[in-house]
């Protein structure tokens, strides 16, 4: 009977996404405005960290709620196909020293994805931000070569932990060209400060990771710090990826649901639940590390919930530390 309620719930929720999606005023250009369409994603938000994204009940609700939540309109394939054009790019070394291990453990990414689509997606990022940038230095020399602080564009190259990065959208979407755009759609607009060369973005939410595990459980921060353990040894991983290093794959989507509706900032606290779910055992082990090596496998509402639950024990002005830290230039 459990299950059927289940069911009958999921069934629901994917009605309830649909209506939202299939309303004129979000899905149709010629007659949305700002107003109609930030309703929309309010009420896709609020169903997201309700009900989840019923993904087994209606398999096109994921692509087409990710699209909308990153905002990409643009899906050229005549752009896509001019980057992939070019060939491989110069960084073509270290993105395949990367992808033949990316999620090598998942069956189901491995069926579904192969090797040469994120070759391929990696390459088209690159040559898309090389283009950019030569683009913004033919506008400057226009311009008389004066760039005001407020127009300064930060440049992407490949680094490591792209691969892992991109490897969601190439599963999730129905086609490369829409994985590329949502990729690079996210990187360039949401954390593109966890793929400068420094990984900038990424050490700054390991710091703050410990100062929010420091006010959230503070016995926990005591007992880690004991061993010399800081955020950046254990939780290096899960940060720089999003989660995306710790399996099941399709809970990590559900993850990502929640953090692309309501920002990558979560993650950081994302992984304290993490922890929290692990306490006793952490509190209790004479070695630590060796239980942080391989987090348990992911269970996206569980986490979730708690690291909602967290965002209330953290103050304001940490707190917007959090939300900036991914793509705040200092």
């Amino acid at each position: 009977m459990a299950g059927n309620a289940d069911g009958e719930d999921q069934r629901k929720a994917a009605r309830l996404f649909n209506k939202i999606l299939n309303q004129p005023k979000l899905s149709s250009s010629t007659s949305r405005t700002d107003k109609h369409v930030d309703e929309g994603i309010k009420k896709i938000r609020r169903l997201i960290l309700v009900d989840g994204i019923p993904h087994a009940i209606d398999p096109n609700l994921r692509p087409k709620i990710w699209k909308i939540l990153l905002g990409v309109n643009d899906l050229s394939a005549d752009k896509y196909l001019r980057y992939v054009g070019r060939g491989p790019c110069e960084f073509k070394e270290k993105i395949r020293n990367d992808t033949f291990r990316t999620l090598a453990t998942d069956r189901g990414f491995k069926e579904r994805v192969r090797e040469d689509m994120l070759v391929r997606l990696l390459d088209a990022f690159v040559w898309r931000n090389q283009e950019r940038v030569e683009e913004a230095d033919t506008a400057s020399i226009a311009a008389g070569g004066s760039i005001g602080a407020d127009d300064q564009m930060l440049a992407f190259t490949y680094v490591q932990g792209m691969n892992v990065l991109a490897a969601p959208f190439l599963y999730t979407m129905p086609s490369e060209i829409e994985a590329f755009f949502c990729f690079s759609h996210f990187i360039e607009n949401s954390c593109p400060l966890y793929v400068q060369q420094t990984l900038e973005g990424v050490h700054r939410g390991l710091k703050l990771l410990d100062r929010c595990l420091k006010i959230v459980d503070s016995e926990l921060y005591d007992r880690l710090r004991s061993k010399r353990l800081s955020a950046e040894i254990y939780a290096f991983p899960s940060v720089m990826t999003l989660c995306a290093c710790t399996p099941p794959l399709d809970q990590v989507l559900q993850l990502w649901d929640f953090l692309l509706a309501f920002g990558v900032h979560l993650n950081v606290l994302c992984v304290i639940a993490q922890l929290l779910l692990m306490r006793e055992d952490l509190m209790t082990s004479t070695s630590p590390m060796k239980l942080l090596r391989t987090f348990p496998p992911l269970e996206a509402q569980l986490v979730i919930g708690i690291a909602v639950t967290l965002v209330r024990d953290i103050p304001a002005d940490l707190y917007d530390e959090l939300v900036r830290h991914p793509f705040e230039i200092r």
